[in-house]
């Protein structure tokens, strides 16, 4: 169920009445906030709509997308915590709900006795194609901007996360680099190429 539109901007609603009732030098900085909440109540809810008819919730989804891709078709717990920005407690609770119903399985790490991975099943990664092929088809693909705008945007949020410390800038695109080493590495390997056949 969706969202019924609103009777008027409430974005220029709000920064109008900063610029008259508080301050004007923040009206810009609370209009950009309220923009990104609104947009993402919208997209969410739109989301959501999908993932729930798999059963699943976006945060279980987005554990299983990144098992799906992942190389070795496992993650650790402190991993996804970390890079997906899930408290410690939730991650346990999201791994035992999507093993309870047999998308992923906990196995001990091969050099760690003190790590546990989470292993993708068939069935979960089948099952993470087919939610993202909907997302795709449903949500991602009629988001209301043409390709240019989309861009413009992805990099106007990123400067404003940079700005927050929300990742690491000076190491983020080596460490985007050293992913998608492990990915070529591993199609490579599946093939029986080695890295100097496709260099």
């Amino acid at each position: 169920m969706g969202f019924e539109a609103a009777p008027f901007d409430v974005v220029e609603a709000s920064r109008r009445v900063w610029l008259e009732h508080w301050d004007p030098e923040a009206a810009s900085g609370m209009a950009v906030f309220t923009a990104i909440l609104r947009s993402y109540q919208l997209l969410s809810d739109q989301v959501n709509n999908v993932v729930r008819s798999y059963d699943l919730t976006f945060a279980r989804y987005e554990v299983l997308t990144w098992l799906a891709t992942d190389p070795e078709s496992s993650l650790t717990l402190s991993w996804i915590s970390k890079t997906l920005r899930i408290p410690p407690a939730t991650v346990t609770n999201i791994i035992d709900r999507l093993e309870d119903d047999r998308l992923i399985r906990r196995v001990p790490h091969p050099s760690d006795a003190r790590t546990t991975l989470a292993v993708i099943t068939p069935r979960g990664r089948k099952l993470a194609a087919d939610a993202t092929r909907d997302l795709n088809s449903i949500v991602y693909e009629r988001i209301g901007l043409p390709e240019d705008r989309r861009t413009q945007l992805v990099q106007l949020l990123a400067e404003l996360r940079a700005s927050g410390n929300e990742f690491n800038v000076e190491r983020s695109d080596e460490v985007i680099e050293e992913v998608g080493s492990r990915h070529a590495h591993k199609r490579d390997h599946k093939s029986g190429k080695s890295r100097l056949d496709v260099a």
